[in-house]
């Protein structure tokens, strides 16, 4: 037998004996049992693979807003007379369509409308298409969720009810959509009319992109940063990062993983405070053993929660 299993085989001999002598000489009343707590299960996290094998839902109709083939919108329409409040969503996939583009969130779009809700699922040029980029990625969102008011009368969409919902890099968009008051005269991507959102979730976001740019941690990289917003201009995050242009004037809602090994925690935790502190309305739901997928996955506890959340910002009860 080796040293090692020697040792540690003697070692079990005398804890056995101690044992057995306390047992044969101690009353019942002065002992103590005691038992170690079971371990905790590792936690692992959904991947992209695990949410698209499921049966994809429909939208009822889509809607182009321009003549790239990402220049489009999904509408998500409920059964029934409207006028129906809507949610303006946006994807994810670190503002590159090689990534992801809005059918992503087909599920959760889906999910919605069997709730009641419209869902308006914008797409856009990412950085890694011809026009996207700065100010490319960003005149489409705004074209994109700006096309709304257009066609709410067509659809019977209640424009007074608008949520916009942003998923990773849609977080950024989506928080920026309702930022874009704040811009500048001076700034490309101003408009007269900008569509009215009345709050903005944002799941797993990186609302902060001078500091996602410093975090190489991050799971977009830092080098998509600098094509997203440009760098032949002496401020590119003056109108592209959403802390700049703070406060919104707009109630916000960051629901994140614990678990998230794709957005950093930090990035939704150092957001609020500064968000907080400039006067927004700010509140961060924080969802343990949850990672970035479960974050857009229907019958997670994540979006469960987040589920009724958007009903209750919609004043639609929740069925379930």
């Amino acid at each position: 037998m080796p040293r090692y299993l020697r040792t540690i085989f003697a070692g079990n001999i005398c804890v056995l004996l101690a044992t057995a002598l306390c047992v044969a000489s101690c009353s019942p009343t002065t002992m103590t049992r005691t038992s170690e707590p079971a371990p905790a299960k590792a936690f692992t996290p959904l991947t992209w693979a695990d949410l698209t094998v499921r049966p994809r839902p429909k939208a009822d109709a889509t809607i182009a807003y321009g003549s790239d083939q990402m220049q489009k919108i999904d509408l998500w329409r409920p059964s029934g007379e409207g006028p129906h409040p809507v949610v303006l969503m946006v994807h994810g996939g670190c503002w590159q369509t090689k990534i992801a583009d809005r059918s992503l969130m087909d599920w959760i779009a889906g999910d919605l409308r069997d709730a009641g809700i419209a869902v308006w699922n914008i797409d856009y040029r990412g950085v890694d298409r011809a026009g996207g980029g700065y100010p490319g990625t960003f005149a489409d969102a705004a074209a994109a969720a700006d096309r709304l008011a257009t066609a709410a009368q067509e659809y019977d969409l209640d424009l007074t009810r608008v949520v916009a919902v942003g998923h990773s890099a849609g977080g950024h968009l989506a928080l920026w959509l309702a930022a874009r008051v704040k811009l500048s005269s001076k700034s490309p991507l101003v408009a007269a009319n900008p569509l009215k959102i009345a709050h903005v979730v944002s799941l797993g976001g990186l609302p902060d992109l001078e500091a996602t740019a410093a975090s190489p941690d991050n799971g977009c990289g830092t080098d998509v940063v600098a094509k997203l917003v440009g760098t032949d201009r002496a401020d590119p995050y003056a109108d592209t990062s959403v802390p700049r242009l703070l406060p919104l004037g707009v109630p916000q809602t960051l629901v994140n993983g614990r678990e998230d090994r794709i957005i950093p925690y930090r990035m939704a935790t150092d957001y609020v405070a500064r968000a907080t502190a400039a006067g927004d309305r700010v509140e961060l739901v924080t969802i343990p053993a949850t990672g970035h997928v479960e974050l857009v996955t229907p019958d997670s506890a994540a979006w469960q929660d987040t589920r009724r959340r958007i009903l209750a910002l919609l004043g639609r009860p929740a069925a379930r």
